[in-house]
């Protein structure tokens, strides 16, 4: 059965279990793998596609020879004593997706390739590492790290050989105990020794004559930073600094300024992304304010220095203009739509016509009745009904007849007709009050305010249209005295105007707009508006028959709206003043047909906002400041919130902690080791020395170099102590744990120099 890096399982395995993780174990009879189904491989691709290759050599090597482990929070690797490179090497994380077909938790170690990922739902899981600032917490990822890496390297069973593994700077003895722990009853090693990878790179350089036997080490890790003094070839642990920032951070804090400065991009800033355009074009500025001041003045250089990185980006299609198919279906639609309202409406219509035929002949038959009924049977029958009286059956007959009229399109007849029948609105004026009874003189009260108001207007528009034909009259006779004379009079008649409209229209706003709860100039009555109410509060009372009730209840105040609604065909809406400004527009234009009323004229819509087309240049990302701004948080951790020391006054706060005069600090400072990943950013070195030179006498000697490979050298530096003929002596077996237990790491501490 072909063994792939995978494991379907949820909880640690014991070491006698069969499994299908990322180490050569075939899959558990009572676990078959998932049919193949068409989100699944075909049957053997996914073997040729994911089968990560294993060592071939494994048996080769006697039990005596020790495994080297450097244990990085970035990468595994793990190898054989004496060699020159490890064996295997890859990403120190854990992700535990569900198959998509079957639904089972897989567990993938190491980098993620996108051709066997796509067979797994990846959205409900995340990317775990086993460290938290270089420190392993996490066991449970610690041994699917352990069983992908012993897998790779060979094994099948149990280890059976020694391990060195690397670890961090003072390594808590809970980390150190759980780690030997799982190493001595899972994997059965014999023996086990831990040290620091630090020391080993600095170990390894100094046979090269890279640096001296007393020094200084500065390693700049994936999650910290660490300072280890040397004397005498060995670490002074208690000397030692850290800080919790490193290039994870640096990482992190790049794709962070990326996704603020191109928010409709951040999809594409993955953490993968971000880590390789670090390695790509970030470096370390000699002097951080003086290369911001660059981007800030001097664009020509800022430009030199800008980087940048393009999506993929698709030209949008060009727009054609519609096919005459196109057109002809849009006009045919457009039809279809329009005679289905005109069909609505004239269905709507239709319903009203019948409404109105029912009601009016309801009213008629209901006027025959009373016409052939006594007194006593008329009451009874306007009681049913719900009229008062007969005059106000047949006002409604009117009403109706003429809304049936209108809705049919036919002419309503003469006005004065329509004018005349207009009294029969009012039926109860004219009736006695004794021969009322109370509810009746309630609504003779009624259509007093109406009769009243409505005619108070009738006599005004007859006033106003008297007055109308006499100065058309009038203006005529101008007109053909002189009508140069009569035009300019026109003209000023017109300015005269505009103005005072205009004026009223800025006082109404400017009224509206009053906030202090007073009337404001726009909330004032005008003309009509007083004469209005200077009707209504005459006709409201009844002099001289009695006390006067109405208004009592709130439904004596609806008059006024049902008046209000009556009138609506006799208010035109406007103000005299704006009636005689268009009256006179019109006699301008009638003597200058370019004349424009600007009261008239309808000012442009705005054009609608147009959508600029995205471009290849949308796509395009500018790294500028971003690529000396990331790797400043090494020297300036509180740029991201961390309030701890750059590390450069890592140097000095070590150097203090010495208990040694100042010749032997001058002799560590003339040989400073710069290690680990992020010690390759360009400009590193001439910023820690220009760092450091501040925290130091004037003109003391410093000497800074780096570290032949700072990524590999920890661990070549611990293949060679492992190679030792004397490395057994640093190691402790699996009796002296169980005999002195978590105890034993105390006081454990190897010697580096054998």
């Amino acid at each position: 059965m072909a063994l792939l890096p995978l494991c379907f399982h949820s909880t640690p395995r014991a070491r006698g279990e069969d499994d299908a993780a990322q180490v050569t174990k075939p899959l558990p009879p009572q676990s078959p793998p998932p049919p193949a189904t068409p989100l699944s491989p075909p049957p053997g691709e996914m073997s040729s596609v994911c089968r990560a290759p294993r060592e071939t050599d494994f048996a080769r090597f006697p039990d005596s020879a020790p495994i080297v482990i450097d244990n990085g929070a970035s990468t595994f690797r793990i190898g054989w004593a004496g060699e020159a490179e490890p064996r295997v090497s890859f990403r120190n994380i854990v992700q535990r997706p569900r198959h998509r077909s079957s639904g089972e938790t897989v567990t993938v170690v190491g980098d993620t390739d996108p051709a066997l990922m796509k067979y797994f739902d990846c959205t409900r899981t995340s990317i775990r590492s086993a460290f938290d600032d270089d420190v392993v917490y996490q066991f449970e990822y610690m041994e699917y790290i352990l069983d992908y890496a012993f897998d790779r390297l060979g094994a099948t069973s149990e280890v059976g050989h020694p391990i060195l593994m690397t670890e961090c700077e003072c390594n808590p003895s809970f980390s150190r105990a759980r780690m030997s722990e799982l190493l001595f009853e899972t994997y059965g090693v014999p023996s086990v020794a831990f040290g620091i990878d630090d020391v080993f790179s600095y170990k390894y350089n100094q046979k090269l004559g890279n640096c001296g036997e007393d020094g200084l080490a500065i390693s700049c890790e994936f999650g910290t930073c660490h300072v280890v003094p040397f004397l005498k070839g060995q670490p002074v642990l208690g000397a030692c600094c850290r800080t919790n920032v490193g290039g994870s951070h640096i990482t992190d804090f790049l794709r962070q300024l990326l996704s603020l400065k191109y928010p409709y991009h951040v999809a594409n800033f993955t953490w993968e992304k971000a880590e390789e355009l670090k390695k790509e074009h970030c470096y370390i500025a000699a002097d951080y304010m003086s290369e911001l001041q660059i981007f800030k003045n001097n664009k020509e250089e800022a430009e030199e220095k800008t980087r940048y990185w393009q999506l993929p980006w698709v030209p949008p299609p060009r727009d054609e203009p519609p096919s005459e198919e196109e057109l002809a279906r849009k006009a045919a639609y457009k039809e279809k739509a329009g005679q289905r309202l005109r069909d609505m409406a004239a269905a709507k219509r239709s319903q009203k016509i019948a409404d109105l035929e029912e009601k009016l002949s309801g009213l008629e038959d209901l006027m025959e009745h009373l016409d052939g009924a006594d007194e006593l049977q008329t009451t009874s029958i306007l009681g049913r009904s719900g009229y008062l009286s007969q005059q106000e059956i047949k006002s409604d007959i009117l009403k109706a007849t003429q809304s049936l009229r209108k809705a049919k399109g036919e002419s309503n007849g003469n006005e004065e007709n329509a004018d005349a029948s207009g009294a029969d609105k009012y039926p109860l004026v004219s009736v006695p009050d004794d021969m009322l009874t109370p509810e009746q003189l309630k609504e003779k009260k009624k259509q007093i305010l109406l009769k009243t108001t409505t005619e108070g207007k009738l006599r005004a528009k007859q006033r106003r249209a008297e007055e109308a034909a006499l100065r058309e009259k009038q203006e005529e006779e101008r007109r053909t005295e002189n009508p140069e004379l009569y035009f300019d009079e026109l003209r000023a008649r017109y300015l005269e105007l505009s103005e005072k409209v205009d004026q009223r229209k800025r006082q109404k706003v400017n009224g509206n707009n009053n906030s202090s709860g007073a009337v404001g100039r726009g909330e004032r009555l005008n003309a009509a508006q007083k004469e209005r109410m200077r009707l209504l509060t005459t006709a409201a009372f009844d002099r001289g028959k009695g006390e006067d009730t109405f208004g009592m209840r709130d439904e004596d105040w609806l008059v006024y709206k049902k008046m209000s609604k009556e009138n609506e065909e006799d208010d035109d809406g406007k103000d005299d003043d704006e009636s005689e400004l268009a009256r006179i527009a019109s006699k301008i234009q009638e003597v200058d047909p370019t004349f424009v009323n600007k009261h008239d004229a309808v000012e442009p819509a705005p054009d609608p906002h147009k959508v600029r087309p995205l471009t290849a240049d949308d796509f395009k990302i500018a790294i500028g400041i971003e690529r000396f701004r990331c790797p400043e948080v090494l020297f300036q951790p509180g740029m991201i919130g961390v309030d701890q020391a750059g590390i450069d006054e890592m140097v000095s706060i070590s150097l203090r902690r010495l208990l040694e005069d100042e010749s032997v600090k001058e002799r560590l400072c003339q040989s400073i080791l710069v290690t680990g990943g992020s010690s390759l950013f360009p400009g590193m070195i001439p910023r820690l020395e220009s760092g450091i030179r501040q925290f130091r006498p004037y003109l003391a000697p410093l000497k800074l170099v780096r570290a032949a490979d700072p990524i590999l050298d920890a661990w070549r530096g611990a293949a060679a102590f492992a190679a030792s003929s004397k490395f057994g002596k640093q190691t402790f077996t699996l009796a002296d744990y169980r005999e002195h237990g978590e105890s034993l790491f105390h006081r454990y501490n190897i010697v580096y120099t054998l």
